[in-house]
């Protein structure tokens, strides 16, 4: 499962970060590495952006970049 496919309220734990040479840093950078921990706050009427709790912080991000970090789904706990 890709990030970009979690429901308003739902968490997950990254299990990797695709992507290729600068998108895949900016996404590391921006905490998104495997083992942590997000929930998906906010989806965009039309779908894009998408803004999700991760490590302290809200982050925006574009489905399109979503859609290339996979996800395990986990409780609600966050």
């Amino acid at each position: 499962m890709t990030l970009d496919k979690l429901k308003v309220g739902e968490s997950a734990v990254i299990k990797s970060v695709g992507g290729e040479g600068e998108l895949r840093l900016r996404l590391l950078d921006m905490g998104l590495i495997p083992r942590t921990r997000v929930k998906m706050q906010k989806i965009a009427p039309m779908g894009d952006p998408l803004e999700i709790h991760v490590r302290g912080y809200e982050l925006t991000l574009r489905a399109e970049d979503a859609a290339k970090i996979e996800v395990s789904p986990c409780a609600d706990d966050l």
